[in-house]
């Protein structure tokens, strides 16, 4: 898996460069098939800085998140916690799209009996 870690009008320190791979780590326990993951903070506006997350995922489209907030950990916080949403939706709409067995598939000619 690849990480991408940048910013825009400014500098993230190492500490939290580290403190952002840490979190978005996170993300795999949830997908095993997440491929690449850029974070982007942009820190134009110091008070309110916004972080964009883009997680690519194997034989599926980019899942995008962003959110403002005070700080741009908290900001992290506000756009995993979107990401996990999205992957958790996809991953059961994966799930549910599986074909049932025979033994699920109920025979018409039972209820044609009952009704006589």
């Amino acid at each position: 898996m690849q990480l991408k870690i940048s910013a825009r009008h400014g500098h993230l320190s190492p500490d939290t460069q580290s403190k952002i791979s840490e979190k978005v780590e996170k993300l795999r326990r949830l997908f095993d098939r997440v491929t690449s993951i850029e974070v982007t903070a942009d820190l134009e506006h110091r008070e309110s800085p916004t972080v964009e997350l883009r997680v690519s995922v194997e034989r599926t489209e980019v899942f995008v998140a962003t959110e403002t907030a005070a700080s741009v950990l908290a900001a992290l916080d506000g756009t995993i916690h979107k990401l996990e949403q999205q992957l958790r939706k996809h991953k059961d709409k994966r799930r549910g799209h599986r074909a049932r067995g025979a033994k699920g598939v109920e025979v018409a000619e039972d209820a044609e009996t009952e009704e006589d």
